[in-house]
Parts: structure tokens; C-alpha cells; sequence
């Protein structure tokens, strides 16, 4: 835990940033080091690792609840300390659930039985759920979209059924019990203790052949194209949980799930934030003075705006209900004008001599008016 980064020093924001401060500053950070995009920085992947791990902390009330009163002891495993040892690591490839047995095993190798030693390896196990990064367009983001993905699974082998073996049988080592007592003596006496037994691994029954399909693992690896619906309003980060498509469990276990996670490409003139659009509209100097109609080229269809006389460089203007649908949520974002007065670089001689002799005239702006009394006093 001591060399884990403050999540909030990660994503370059206060411990009292807003939502969308926080979603702000991950975006960027997202742009600026996802491996698809910045492929020259080694240090990319890892940086691009750690500003979606505190993003996932830090957007979640919960968790960064958790976060703010433990630090990232509090969310370990994304769990620990939320009163739970189950559930899964986001960041990992295979977000593999947590059992307080199987930890004591490890320290204790089974020998002290009342921690699980001798547990029979027979159980249910729901398999590890799969992660797959995902690029979207921009419109396949905004508007939704079917993709298929071609997909490599762990499934239980169809020639045994996930045993392993065919023609099952008592172990005999263990009558069917998957374990066995073994008597240890130390300092301090003997101790009976149960461990798994060595034959048949736990599962209490052997096999008169081995699966020549699967070798006798129970689990052969196929190739498998999938197809799944993408909902309108995916954004960067995102993730869309396909159920059952994760590896398969363990004896009789439910499959894993299959998490697809999203990068959104960016568009040539759209910005987007969150379900709301910008775009910036280039003015002439005669067209913000005098006003104009222009025609605005939405994500849903191009519409007639009136621009206002007098329109200064960066004032903004909003076209309500023009932004994203987001499916998932049922919002709908507004889309925002930005105006940018573009100041010519080259005149002719008549458009020169038109500035001239519009430079004579007298403005009688009040910010020109209070800026000259200033200028004249100094």
C-alpha cells in the first residue's frame, strides 16, 4: 500500500472536487496516456492503469467515502473495508473472488483443519470475470451500436463434461472422502490433521481414462465471436457487464462475466462532455457585428440559428435537448455554441481603406469610454 499513489494527486485534483471535476480530470488524463493513443511513452500503459483505478474509486461515492476515511486500505480488492472480502479487482485481468479459506491454506498448508484444511476441492467455484478494452467511434459512442468480438474462452470440455476422465470411479485412497488424516508430531505433541488427498485432488472420485480431448483438465480453450448491443451515450471509462461470458467455474460453478471497458475516439470538430456537445462556430468581424443566420450542423440534423448583433469573441450559446440520449441513464444533453470572431490577416486595398475609414468614426462603447478616462489620467 506505500506505493500506491494519492488517487487524488493522480487525477490533479483537491479532496473536494466535484463530480465532474473528477470525470473532467480523468478524461484527460485518459486521452493523454491510453496505449492506443501514445504509443511512444513507456510509462503510458501504467500511468493510463492508475488514473483508471482512481477513477474508479473517486466516482464512486462509496468507495471514495471509503477512501477518504482509510485511504486505499479501504478499498483494496474493491471490498475490503466496505464489510465484505468478496468481489473483484477492476484493474486486473481476471478479477478472481477472494476466500478466507483458501487464504489460510496458504499460510497454514492445510494442516490446522478448523481453518478449512481438508476442504474437498469437489465445491462450486464461480469462475473469474474477463476485462476487454473496447474503441468506439465517436458516433458509435454517441449513437449506439451492434459490434462483435472475436473472443478466446476457457470452457468445460464437451467430450467429459469438465471432469477431466471418463469412467468415474471411488477413490480408492480416501473411500470418497477427498481426504485423508495424517498424523504430525512436533514439540508441542501431536496433531491429527485432514489434508486434501493427493489422488484425486479433493473430488473423492478418480477416473478409469483420462480425457484425451482435454488431456485431463476438464477445460479445453475455443475461439468464439459474440455479438453485443452497445447503448447510445457510452463514454470513456465506461463499462457494460455481459453476463455469463466471463471463464466458466469449477465444478458446476456459474461462468464469470465477460466487462467490456470503452475509449471513445474524439471527433474533428464536436467536444464532448459527458452528454452535452460544444461546438465551435467561426464568426467574420461583419457577421458578429451585424448578426447573421447560420445554419448548425448537429449530431441529430443541421438547424437554422439566428446569431445576435453585437456577438463578442467566446460567448456561448445554448441549443437545448441537441446533445447525446444516453440510453443508460435516459438523460439528454444540450449542445453549446462557442463563437470564435475571426480577425482577417490579409485586406485588399478596398477593405483596408473600408477599417480606415470606419476606424474615424466614434465608438461609444462603455468599456472603450471607461478605458480611455483611465488612459488619460496615467
Amino acid at each position: 500500500m506505500a506505493d500506491k499513489k494519492d488517487y487524488y494527486d493522480v487525477l490533479g485534483v483537491s479532496r473536494d472536487a466535484s463530480d465532474a471535476e473528477i470525470k473532467s480530470a480523468f478524461r484527460k488524463l485518459a486521452k493523454k496516456y491510453h496505449p492506443d493513443l501514445n504509443k511512444d511513452d513507456p510509462s503510458a500503459a501504467e500511468k493510463f492503469k492508475e488514473a483508471q483505478e482512481a477513477y474508479e474509486v473517486l466516482s464512486d461515492e462509496q468507495k471514495r467515502s471509503q477512501y477518504d476515511r482509510f485511504g486505499h486500505a479501504g478499498v483494496n480488492n474493491g471490498a475490503a473495508g466496505m464489510g465484505g472480502m468478496g468481489g473483484f479487482s477492476n484493474f486486473g485481468g481476471g478479477f478472481d473472488s477472494v476466500d478466507l479459506g483458501d487464504i489460510f491454506d496458504n499460510f497454514f498448508g492445510g494442516a490446522f483443519g478448523g481453518f478449512g484444511g481438508g476442504r474437498s476441492s469437489s465445491r462450486k467455484a464461480r469462475g473469474s470475470d474477463v476485462l476487454k478494452r473496447v474503441n468506439l467511434s465517436f458516433d458509435e459512442a454517441v449513437f449506439g451500436c451492434e459490434k462483435e468480438f472475436e473472443l478466446d474462452f476457457v470452457e468445460d470440455c464437451s467430450e467429459c463434461h469438465g471432469k477431466g476422465g471418463i469412467g468415474e470411479e471411488t477413490c480408492s485412497t480416501c473411500h470418497g472422502s477427498g481426504t485423508i488424516t495424517s498424523e504430525q508430531h512436533t514439540i508441542l505433541g501431536s496433531f491429527l490433521s485432514k489434508i486434501t488427498c493427493p489422488d484425486c485432488h479433493g473430488t473423492g472420485h478418480t477416473y478409469k481414462k483420462k480425457c484425451t480431448e482435454c488431456n485431463g483438465k476438464g477445460k479445453v480453450k475455443v475461439h468464439k465471436t459474440i455479438k453485443v448491443n452497445i447503448p447510445a451515450g457510452m463514454d470513456t471509462g465506461k463499462r457494460l457487464r455481459i453476463s455469463g461470458k466471463g471463464n466458466p467455474g469449477a465444478n458446476g460453478g456459474e461462468n464469470g462475466d465477460l466487462y467490456l471497458e470503452f475509449y471513445v475516439e474524439e471527433h474533428d470538430y464536436y467536444e464532448r462532455d459527458g452528454d452535452d456537445i460544444y461546438l465551435e462556430i467561426p464568426l467574420t468581424i461583419t457577421e458578429a457585428v451585424l448578426g447573421c443566420k447560420k445554419t448548425i450542423p448537429t449530431i441529430h440534423g443541421n438547424v437554422s440559428l439566428n446569431i445576435p448583433a453585437g456577438t463578442n469573441n467566446l460567448d456561448k450559446q445554448r441549443i437545448k435537448g441537441k446533445g447525446i440520449k444516453n440510453e443508460s441513464t435516459g438523460n439528454i444533453g444540450n449542445m453549446y455554441l462557442i463563437f470564435k470572431v475571426i480577425v482577417p490577416k490579409k485586406l485588399s486595398r478596398d477593405q483596408k481603406k473600408l477599417f480606415e475609414q470606419l476606424d474615424e468614426t466614434s465608438f461609444e462603447e462603455k468599456e472603450i469610454k471607461e478605458f480611455n478616462k483611465f488612459t488619460e489620467k496615467n
